[in-house]
């Protein structure tokens, strides 16, 4: 399929993860690409094996947790490029701890990362985003849908993105922009690995999920480019749960196990 042909998108946290998959299914669909990260070495040596040219991939630098950064980075996308087809937010930071252990600095840094760049990318994209009717999909998770243990930061950031995603819909489905979500769950990236390796942790979700296993971001990237695709012309608002049936469960035992003869 190459139904990003000569479409510009705007990806964010593009170094690694779901970021890395998303830019590279875009690339593979025959996207113009703006990749952003924090790690400009990372991303640098990872976009080399999309084989792009020049003229079809600009790379930046960007702390997308702070306005200015945000603004130069859509300001060069523009002229580069002379437009925004799509947005994938996908930056994210996670935290751990009840709100009595949180240090107020971590609240603030996972708000900034998870919600605040959104707003400015919208913010700054906004008006290119009308003029070539396009669409924004954000990286949400399933932590923004339900509440985890020990996760208050990470929920109520995740929930936000959530509710902003709605928001945007409804305000501008007049300009003609749709905006919608991802919302993974346990996903096989850098920033999980500390739960994959973790045994009993890696028991639970062994437990828990239907699909037993972990989604992988191509499997996220997928779904990104759907609902940025004209295959998802008619859906705006909506946060897709790409979560191996994880939360289509109630969270009651499994009584099949428990009782398989009954």
């Amino acid at each position: 399929m190459m139904r990003f042909q000569d479409k510009v998108v705007v990806v964010t946290a593009a170094a690694s993860g779901i970021g890395l998959a998303i830019a590279r299914r875009f690339a593979d669909e025959g996207a113009r690409l703006a990749l952003a990260d924090i790690n400009e070495d990372a991303l640098r040596e990872q976009s080399a094996a999309f084989g792009l040219p020049a003229d079809r991939l600009l790379l930046r630098r960007a702390d997308v947790s702070e306005m200015d950064q945000v603004e130069a980075l859509i300001a060069a996308t523009v002229e580069k490029f002379g437009r925004i087809d799509v947005l994938a937010n996908n930056a994210g930071v996670g935290s751990y701890g009840y709100v009595t252990e949180l240090p107020i600095e971590r609240w603030r840094r996972v708000f900034a990362v998870d919600v605040d760049s959104i707003f400015y990318t919208v913010r700054f994209a906004l008006p290119h985003l009308i003029a070539a009717r396009g669409n924004v999909v954000n990286t949400a998770s399933i932590s923004g849908l339900y509440g985890d243990y020990g996760f208050a930061g990470y929920n109520a950031a995740k929930g936000a993105v959530v509710n902003l995603t709605r928001n945007l819909a409804i305000d501008h489905a007049k300009d003609g922009v749709r905006f919608n979500a991802i919302c993974p769950g346990l996903t096989e990236t850098p920033a999980t690995r500390w739960m994959r390796e973790n045994e009993e942790i890696a028991a639970a979700y062994a437990d828990r999920l239907p699909m037993g296993r972990a989604g992988k971001p191509e499997e996220m990237a997928a779904a990104v480019a759907f609902l940025a695709s004209e295959d998802a012309s008619y859906i705006t608002g909506h946060c897709l749960v790409v979560d191996g049936g994880l939360t289509a469960a109630t969270g009651q035992p499994n009584f099949k196990r428990i009782m398989p003869t009954r």
